[in-house]
């Protein structure tokens, strides 16, 4: 029997225990790591900038204070809001902004009596982008319509076939105006210097430039110019079908704004917005 003691023996839950530290250390790096290599987050998240004139606002006092903003402006190149004072083809809206950056486009089909889709149409060369534009909304327009015909076909009731009846006609002649090349421009976004933007408010045409200095994505930004008819209060397009068929004329829903992809830049994110075209569009 020996009379050296045995050596002590290193207890195994101390073993396990620095096992598990140098584990959660190691996750520790690999986490700080992916966090450097994570692009900073999106502080515009939820973020919507809006340009224009609001529903119900008096459109001579918005010309007004846009007048008195693009007189002031001194910032570098930024947005704006161009308002014609008539529906353009897109051969004369490229003419009456030649020379000027553009970004998109706001058309409709100005059919009397009628409330008409508001159509955002990205365009970077002018007139192509916009024709191009139009050949894809009024593609869309012969969709609406044959759906429209489907639900009216599948109804038994009489005052919703009616409706539906309706809702196919103006799309039907939506897509052949759009197919032609329509007089339905009559607003653009651009970008410019300020001394730029106010040269092109004096041309021939051109209603009201409203400076957007603020904006800084466009997938994130509403634009609602003024309708060309309209002189007084923003309000959607009065509809006189709707009135005589015992619906709320003027005051019924207004339609809706979507965006076209131009075919030489990339689509809109989705979730850029529709702009409220109770004002213009």
């Amino acid at each position: 029997m020996s009379d050296h003691p045995a050596p002590p023996r290193r207890s195994r839950s101390a073993a396990l225990t620095w096992l598990a530290l140098a584990c959660a250390l190691v996750v520790l790096v690999v986490a700080v790591e992916q966090r450097r290599d994570r692009p900073a987050s999106d502080r515009t998240v939820g973020e919507v900038t809006r340009v224009g004139v609001t529903g119900g606002a008096s459109i001579p006092e918005y010309l007004r204070a846009a007048g008195d903003e693009l007189a002031r402006l001194d910032t570098p190149d930024g947005y704006a809001l161009v308002s014609f004072a008539d529906y353009l083809t897109p051969a004369r809206a490229a003419a009456a902004l030649d020379g000027t950056r553009v970004s998109a486009v706001v058309a409709r089909v100005p059919l009397p009596g009628r409330q008409t889709e508001i159509v955002r149409i990205a365009a970077l060369r002018l007139p192509r982008d916009v024709v191009a534009g139009m050949a894809g909304v009024a593609g869309r327009k012969d969709r609406e319509a044959a759906d429209y015909r489907s639900r009216a076909a599948a109804t038994a009731d009489p005052e919703l076939r009616r409706v539906y009846d309706s809702g196919a006609d103006v799309a039907v002649r939506e897509a052949a105006a759009y197919r032609t090349g329509c007089a339905c421009v009559y607003a653009a976004v651009v970008s410019a210097t300020p001394d730029a933007l106010r040269a092109l408010a004096g041309r021939p045409g051109v209603r009201v430039v409203d400076p957007a200095p603020e904006v800084r994505r466009l997938d994130r930004s509403v634009f609602t110019p003024p309708l060309p008819e309209q002189r007084d209060v923003a309000r959607p397009p009065a509809d006189t079908w709707h009135a005589e068929a015992g619906g709320m004329g003027d005051s019924s829903e207004a339609a809706r704004t979507v965006s076209g992809p131009s075919p030489t830049a990339p689509a809109p994110p989705a979730g850029s917005g529709a702009p409220n075209p109770a004002p213009t569009s």
